[in-house]
């Protein structure tokens, strides 16, 4: 569009002025009048809930785990402006993929939207379905890529800037390098893992039932083995004995004998996270329900054909197989090594965070999950610092009773003192902290800094690294949120412990893990369950509490309605065995 005369030189003017340079300007010049139209940009200050917006701190969420998914269902979204990045654009309850590869629930009822999540929440929280490739933490940039098919111009790359970064990126299946893991075994961290090995099962059935083959081909078709005496693999070991038995039997009757199911462990027994009564149970129950369990063998290599394992017994020895099923841990992530070795820390296995889940080295920066571990304080490198703030009259010693006076504090901040009291490792100092209240001859017993040292040597010795689970996981995303969402009146009114090598409190409380118990599907509807108390539980009993636990922990009323559906369902028609 061309102007002309006043026109023009207004449409000049207007394209000068930096504070107007994207008005839209529409000219109707007739019968002396002159109509302008104007849409201000919302960067330079024109439209005030916009500035609003921008005025925010940028919070970018990487992943949408346990730990990403919890931390955005309790963050106030009206406090931060929220972006979300992940590859996939849903939360799955990953505790029952097990279930998924044998069809007794549903893919779709274990998976919930993310957006269907944050639309929820209300506010302005932004997703893009993408994969972060890496983390600029000196320039406070994530950089990503979309792997969506389209036919737009570009490589599909953009960067985000953040204020605040928290990664939830979990971690990859661990094959410690073993040759032909990647190429020949499935895993089971994805729902679409689960869907995989769901087709291969029903794959290895029907070629089994081929009439070219021979009985010796059709044993090697039908023999599974799942490499790993975790959770995970005892899990689907049990769902594929019930698959089998309680339905594949009835549609395959020519091949139903020839099934083998094997569980290979390096360790001498499976389950070893669990009480040793429970472990005991489930190795008895595998025994009788015909699951051959191998322990004590190292897997050295895959091929396409066979499973080449060790054992101090036997030596190297081949096992053909017809599918495989890795689940022998977790590994880090490319994107995660290489910011570990932007922030020097490269000789570790996943990225170490404070006890307030901020990642060493990095300003502004938390990590949440499978993918990061809290690398806890120790005592004794600051106990020369706890030895000054108790000392509150500067007398040199220190009196049980002004050791009582911070213990909460120091409990809170070093969580391993707790765990060292309630042990009683060494118990003249525990009868001292102890039995000397209402004692005014104990309370007046003074011990010197080197004494004081001498009780909490052994305190360290308790500082045990938290288990990659998803209770874990979403326990952190909670605490997190929180932690956001009371950030600006900590500011003035500190909630934490005291600071033992600088003045005042910390603004939070530490991050502490309570554990809820956890459980152990052995099939044949026996469960066993682990409680806190050392309460132990074997049989249907705990069956129904796990169907009554995962039920309640599903993410929305949808997923827990069709969990407890396709239960239902498998209950009256048994599992569906189409290969889709």
């Amino acid at each position: 569009m061309r102007f002309t005369g006043a026109s023009s030189t207004i449409y000049q003017a207007v394209r000068r002025n930096s504070a107007f340079s994207k008005l839209l300007v529409v000219f109707a010049v007739g019968s002396g009048g002159l109509v302008v139209y104007a849409d201000a940009n919302p960067n330079h200050g024109l439209i005030t809930e916009q500035s609003e917006v921008s005025a925010k701190k940028k919070v970018v969420v990487l992943g949408t785990g346990w730990a990403g998914t919890s931390f955005l269902k309790n963050l106030d979204s009206s406090l931060y402006d929220v972006q979300v990045v992940s590859p996939r654009n849903y939360f799955a309850f990953t505790p029952l993929l097990p279930s998924v590869t044998c069809g007794t629930v549903d893919a779709r009822s274990v998976v919930e939207p993310i957006r269907k999540i944050i639309k929820k929440k209300g506010g302005e929280i932004k997703f893009w379905e993408a994969e972060c490739y890496n983390i600029d933490p000196g320039n406070k940039k994530v950089h990503c890529r979309s792997n969506i098919g389209t036919n737009l111009e570009g490589n599909g790359e953009f960067v985000v800037e953040y204020d605040y970064l928290v990664v939830t990126l979990g971690a990859k299946a661990n094959t410690f390098n073993t040759p032909g893991v990647v190429e020949h075994c499935h895993f089971l961290k994805e729902v679409e893992d689960a869907l995989r090995i769901r087709r291969s099962v029903m794959d290895c059935f029907e070629r089994a039932s081929l009439p070219n083959l021979t009985d010796e081909e059709r044993k090697t078709n039908l023999h599974f083995i799942i490499v790993g005496g975790g959770p995970t693999g005892v899990e689907f070991a049990a769902e594929l004995h019930d698959f089998v038995s309680e339905d594949i039997a009835k549609l395959y009757p020519r091949v139903r004998d020839l099934v083998k199911i094997s569980v290979i462990e390096a360790g001498e027994h499976i389950l070893t996270m669990f009480d040793k009564r429970i472990t005991a149970f489930a190795e008895e129950k595998f025994k009788r329900d015909g699951i051959d369990v191998k322990t004590g063998y190292r897997v050295v290599k895959v091929s396409d054909k066979e499973i080449i394992m060790t054992g101090k017994a036997t030596g190297e020895t081949a096992v053909p197989y017809g599918m495989a099923v890795w689940s022998t841990g977790i590994g880090t992530r490319p994107v995660i090594l290489d910011f570990m070795k932007q922030i020097g820390q490269v000789d570790r296995r996943v990225l170490a965070t404070d006890e307030w889940l901020r990642v060493r080295g990095c300003d502004g920066v938390y990590a949440l999950g499978d993918c990061a571990t809290i690398s806890q304080r120790k005592v004794m490198d600051d106990i020369s610092a706890i030895f000054k703030v108790a000392d509150k009259d500067n007398s040199g010693t220190l009196t049980v009773k002004e050791i009582q006076d911070v213990l909460g504090d120091i409990c809170e901040r070093y969580p391993q003192v707790e765990l060292y009291l309630k042990s009683k490792q060494m118990e003249d100092f525990v009868d001292l902290l102890e039995d000397s209240k209402g004692n005014a001859k104990k309370e007046s017993i003074e011990l010197d800094i080197e004494q004081f040292k001498k009780a909490l040597a052994h305190v360290d010795f308790q500082v045990k690294n938290l288990p990659a689970t998803a209770q874990v996981a979403a326990q952190q995303g909670y605490y997190l949120a929180r932690c956001f969402n009371v950030m600006k009146n900590v500011e003035e009114n500190p909630e934490g412990p005291l600071r033992m090598r600088e003045s005042g409190r910390h603004r939070f409380r530490p991050f502490r893990y309570k554990h809820l118990g956890q459980f152990a599907p052995l099939g044949g509807e026996q469960t066993a369950a682990q409680l806190p108390g050392d309460w132990i539980s074997i049989g249907y009993g705990s069956q129904w509490l796990w169907y009554s636990v995962y039920a309640s922990k599903q993410v929305s009323w949808r997923t827990r309605l069709s969990v407890v559906s396709d239960w239902t369902r498998r209950f009256i028609f048994g599992r569906d065995s189409s290969c889709i």
